[in-house]
């Protein structure tokens, strides 16, 4: 019986399955099983321990993978701080709660069939063989001996063949597919009105008025809390100005790539396709003597001007090699012979040519100096790294640092957390400014490890001191506050008139009839469905829409939020019959819906069946992080 489980465990359906019933553990938590019990064990499911070191070696396995992903290092303290310690257990309690269910009934995967599998897996495999060396190479690279790798290969097999085999029956009843089906499909034609912001008239506020709003929103008037911050840049582009290139290996270097320096001849060739070598030589013939132009023999051709004109292009990128020789020697505006080509009989005709441009060493050494420099100084950036460590291990300052290096350096006197100054000019111009901002309004300001930045550069941040954010005095923020007084109170006029105009319309009156309040016309939507968002309209307005019966209006702030707009229900049009890519399409979301709810309810019964504890102190421990 388990080996036609395990032949189905295999297809990609049955890992997806996996993914959603982690997903699932996840969304029903674990909190509620932490309880300390032990030592050396992260948790405990029935009988089945799941030890620190497979939590962390798990734990690790998803930072690296998160990393290459992001292309920034991500330490186990962000991962914790991103929840993804959690992901990781949950990951592991509900892969462990499946086995210990396996054990139950029972099932087993021999080492025969499981040594088969693995040799026949292609991620162990070269040119179709199994690769006895990389397959080691994998093993010392995740930490694992041969035994111990075969141990989590087996646990895997086993939880995905129970899982697949619990799912294969899993169908989608037919009264639900309708339902959905005429829900995601129905259609609703809207006429709508977008109300002119000056249809309503703002008095002017009072000094009295203004002070009341000032102090009941004084929070909206507070400078930013500042930070006085210092910066170490390690970049390729400030590296490259310390490296040394000499004229040998500039020489050398543009002899390699003197293609690159050069800008090739382009031309904007024309053709046109024949079936035979006769037809096109009575097509040439009648072009060289005027009785037609070439436009009328591409069209007699059946030719298309897309197929005519192949664009402004160099020698190489015709695939052709013979078209490419006859194009590239054809004087402008001239016909070509007949050309048998590879693919196709043709005549050519070149309207444009744009000359090449060959530059000498003498016209680019300073480029291709710059470009060598720029590989020597990537190439140097790690050791530049380590050598920076080593200094401040030492006890130096970021100052004392660049001043020995010769390396990027700046003290920033305030800097608010999106990078401006008090007078609202960035602290720095450079493409990596919210890296740096970010490291220094990070919740642990002190951490010391470099910040990646892109190119594989990084900067390392210290933050000298901190300004809390300041009371604004109302004579200096006087303007703001009548500037948000007016907007504010713009926005509650339009409000009441569009609740006004929208009774109107659902006591009777046509859309019509609103258009002098609103000062503006109505306009119709195309059919829309609920997942359509016309530009004139909001989501919220079409989720309420789809609320509402024929003929009934509803109102809501504009895409731009500056107005209100007023809309009625005008047709309701019923989902026509699915198509047949439609029905495959929605029973598949459908399938996987009732997968994650089933998977969820399978895991929470297991849950309760076994038992399940969490040491807390273990898991800390094993994360790196202090009690909490």
């Amino acid at each position: 019986m388990l080996e036609a489980l395990r032949r189905g465990a295999q297809t990609p359906v049955a890992k997806l399955l996996f993914g959603i019933l982690v997903f699932s553990f996840g969304i029903w938590g674990v909190a509620d099983v932490f309880r300390g019990w032990g030592r050396g064990y992260v948790a405990k499911v029935g009988r089945t321990e799941i030890s620190a070191e497979e939590f962390r070696r798990s734990y690790q396995n998803e930072l690296d993978r998160i990393s290459r992903q992001t292309k920034q290092h991500i330490t186990a303290e962000q991962g914790h701080a991103f929840g993804l310690d959690r992901q990781v257990l949950a990951q592991l309690v509900a892969g462990t709660a499946v086995e210990e269910h396996a054990k139950q009934l029972g099932l087993a995967l021999s080492d025969k069939t499981l040594i088969e599998n693995i040799e026949s897996d292609p991620n162990f495999q070269t040119n179709g063989k199994f690769d006895r060396r990389g397959f080691e190479g994998l093993l010392q690279q995740m930490g694992l001996s041969e035994l111990g790798f075969l141990n989590l290969r087996r646990k895997d097999e086993l939880r995905s063949a129970i899982i697949e085999s619990f799912l294969n029956a899993q169908t989608v009843p037919k009264p639900l597919f309708e339902a959905m089906h005429a829900y995601n499909d129905e259609k609703r034609v809207l006429d709508w009105v977008k109300i002119d912001p000056d249809a309503v008239t703002v008095a002017e506020p009072d000094e009295a008025t203004l002070k009341k709003r000032y102090e009941t929103n004084k929070a909206q008037y507070m400078t930013p809390e500042y930070r006085k911050v210092q910066v170490l840049t390690l970049t390729a582009d400030e590296l490259k100005k310390q490296v040394q290139v000499s004229d040998d290996e500039i020489s050398k270097s543009y002899e390699q790539n003197k293609d690159s320096y050069n800008t090739p001849e382009q031309r904007r060739v024309q053709q046109i396709a024949f079936k035979d070598k006769a037809a096109a030589e009575a097509a040439l013939k009648a072009l060289r003597d005027g009785t037609k132009t070439f436009g009328e023999v591409a069209k007699e051709a059946g030719a298309k001007d897309t197929d005519v004109d192949l664009g402004l292009v160099t020698k190489k990128a015709l695939i052709d090699p013979k078209i490419a020789d006859v194009a590239f020697s054809l004087e402008k505006d001239k016909y070509s012979d007949v050309v048998e080509g590879r693919f196709a009989t043709v005549i050519l005709r070149v309207t444009q040519i744009e000359p090449g441009v060959t530059h000498t060493l003498a016209d680019v050494k300073d480029q291709v100096r710059d470009k060598l420099a720029l590989e020597k100084a990537r190439n140097d950036l790690q050791n530049k790294r380590d050598e920076i460590e080593d200094e401040r291990l030492a006890g130096k300052t970021l100052k004392e640092i660049a001043d020995k290096l010769k390396i990027g350096f700046k003290e920033i006197p305030a800097t608010d957390a999106t990078g401006l100054a008090p007078d609202g000019k960035p602290v720095m111009v450079v493409p990596y400014l919210r890296q740096i901002v970010a490291r220094a309004f990070a919740p642990d300001s002190n951490d010391d490890s470099p910040v990646d930045l892109p190119d594989d550069g990084f900067a390392w941040v210290n933050v000298l001191s901190t300004d809390a954010p300041k009371q604004k005095p109302y004579d200096e923020v006087k303007d703001d506050v009548k500037k948000n007084y007016m907007s504010s109170e713009r926005h509650r006029l339009l409000d009441e008139l569009a609740k006004k105009l929208t009774d109107k319309v659902n006591s009777g009156q046509p859309m019509t009839a609103i258009e002098g309040e609103a000062k503006n016309k109505v306009e119709k939507t195309e059919p829309i469905t609920r997942k359509t968002i016309p530009q004139s309209i909001t989501q919220a307005m079409v989720t309420q829409a789809f609320g509402l019966q024929k003929g009934r209006a509803g109102h809501g702030p504009s895409p731009d939020n500056t107005t209100e707009i007023v809309f009625k229900v005008a047709d309701i049009i019923p989902a026509p019959a699915p198509s047949l890519t439609e029905t495959d399409e929605l029973n598949h979301q459908l399938q996987d819906q009732l997968a994650n709810q089933s998977l969820s309810e399978y895991t929470e019964a297991l849950k309760a069946k076994y038992g399940t504890s969490i040491n807390q102190a273990e898991l800390n421990a094993a994360v790196g992080v202090s009690e909490e």
